[in-house]
């Protein structure tokens, strides 16, 4: 661990060197490729020579290269066999997409960043008791694709991670892999939880509104009112995926004492950032996973040839689209996520949303990371608590103005819905100038509407989409009101 250490904090003070010879040495890998020879590779020999070859990629672009490789057909994307694809829904649109998994992304990415987050972790609370127990993870599932004598595989990047994880994992993890890895989820949920409630579980790893459901289980199995009854030495929960504001609470009813969170930035494109900090929820930017970042600045995200910047082109304070090139064989590949940088040299960030994720009909150009801190604050306000939101436009009937309808599901709902939806409305006012504006004197958007939806009516979408558990997130903010009003169709 000290060794890591030693090396965490070498590209923490020399990042672009650390970034440069990423470059260099993806693009030595590239030009070993049939999509490297496409895109003259062998001619890169800087980051100007590279973005002048290869235009920004999207999944579209990319996907009939990945299709090949599925079917067998190897050294195209990237220089070494590739069998893994890790299922990815992204959160606007219904298809799937298939991101390929090399054993390099595995070793040097995934696997790195499940050593960095226990050793960032231990270095913060040296009194940590880690090693005594096992870590509860929620994994997702995997299955095998036929192609003429030629098999790959796809799934969860959880379940492709603990399909190859080394047999030494296994000592520290619950529950087996044989469990972890079923495909039917409601099954799989109560087999964790009967074979885990006797553990001693130490920490916990997995989706907050999956894990939320393992635990009353857990409780209900037991019949312990707070899980501190069931597992007294469980002491962090390893968080990631999407925001733990709106579940926090809920954690902090279920779980009947204070513990410790470290939040990640891990997606099935990669593992991007962990929090190495104690009392701070920014996320270091993890420089040494084989991963090469660029940057699209507002105003570019939809430009069909986009503006883009390395790493020591960004500033503090600007919410910038992610793009990666990656050792799994992604090349300029915009990730859809966007991020804030709160400090340089270190390289440290907040999640701040998704380029297709927020509302903009007349300017508002409201955020999920607004969408995300206005909740938190409404809900400690009125004594809420939120298990899941989704929010679209509604237009009057001469689409002249609109408003932000929300449907909310409540584990505890606010005394008087009219007052949440009020102090909502005016935290977002304060968190958001162009919201604010928009929102003048009701002439061009209307006081937002809340609508209390009725329990597991999201889970239930999820289920009906074939969206249960692992990776797939709830679509919070979107222009569009396909996914608001099939959840209130569902009521």
């Amino acid at each position: 661990m000290v060794k890591r250490l030693h090396q965490i904090e070498l590209f923490m003070k020399h990042p672009h060197e650390v970034q440069q010879e990423c470059f260099t040495s993806l693009i030595a890998s590239g030009r070993e490729t049939e999509f490297g020879e496409v895109h003259g590779f062998g001619d890169v020999n800087s980051y100007q020579q590279f973005i002048r070859n290869l235009p920004v990629q999207s999944y579209d672009s990319l996907k009939p290269w990945i299709e090949r490789t599925r079917k067998g057909e190897q050294h195209l994307l990237w220089p070494t066999e590739v069998k893994w694809f890790a299922k990815s829904s992204g959160t606007t649109n219904d298809k799937s997409k298939l991101i390929p998994v090399t054993q390099e992304s595995l070793e040097d990415c995934h696997f790195k960043a499940g050593k960095d987050m226990i050793t960032l972790y231990c270095s913060n609370y040296p009194e940590h008791q880690l090693f005594t127990g096992k870590n509860l993870a929620l994994g997702g599932s995997h299955r095998t694709d036929e192609y003429d004598n030629y098999e790959s595989y796809q799934g969860d990047v959880s379940a492709i991670v603990i399909q190859n994880l080394p047999l030494w994992a296994d000592l520290f993890r619950a529950p087996n892999v044989d469990i972890a890895l079923m495909s039917e989820w409601n099954e799989k949920l109560l087999k964790i939880a009967e074979t885990t409630k006797d553990e001693n579980v130490v920490s916990l790893a997995g989706v907050p509104s999956w894990m939320l459901v393992v635990l009353r289980k857990v409780m209900e199995m037991t019949g312990k009112n707070l899980i501190r009854d069931v597992w007294p030495n469980l002491e962090v929960y390893f968080h990631g995926g999407v925001n733990l504001g709106p579940y926090r609470p809920q954690l902090k009813e279920l779980l009947g004492k204070d513990i410790n969170y470290l939040e990640l930035y891990n997606a099935s494109e990669g593992f991007f950032g962990i929090q190495d900090q104690k009392d701070s929820n920014e996320l270091l930017l993890m420089l040494d996973y084989g991963i090469f970042y660029e940057f699209i600045p507002p105003g570019e995200w939809s430009s069909e040839h986009p503006k883009t910047l390395q790493l020591h082109e960004t500033e503090i304070g600007v919410s910038y689209a992610l793009l990666i090139s990656t050792a799994g064989g992604l090349w300029r590949y915009a990730v859809g996520d966007t991020i804030e940088f709160t400090s340089i040299i270190p390289y440290r960030f907040r999640i701040t949303g998704r380029t297709k994720c927020f509302i903009n009909v007349f300017g508002e150009e409201l955020m999920e990371g607004n969408a995300e801190k206005a909740l938190f604050t409404t809900c400690e306000k009125t004594g809420a608590i939120i298990n899941e939101y989704t929010a679209a436009p509604l237009f009057t009937p001469d689409k002249k103005k609109a408003q932000h309808e929300w449907a909310i599901e409540f584990s505890r709902p606010p005394a008087d819905l009219s007052y949440f939806a009020e102090v909502l409305d005016n935290t977002l006012k304060s968190l958001n100038s162009d919201y604010e504006a928009k929102r003048y004197g009701n002439h061009i958007l209307l006081p937002l509407k809340i609508q209390s939806v009725s329990s597991g009516v999201f889970h239930r979408w999820l289920k009906r989409k074939g969206k249960e558990g692992g990776q797939y997130k709830i679509p919070r903010l979107s222009n569009e009101r396909k996914v608001l009003d099939e959840i209130l169709s569902m009521q």
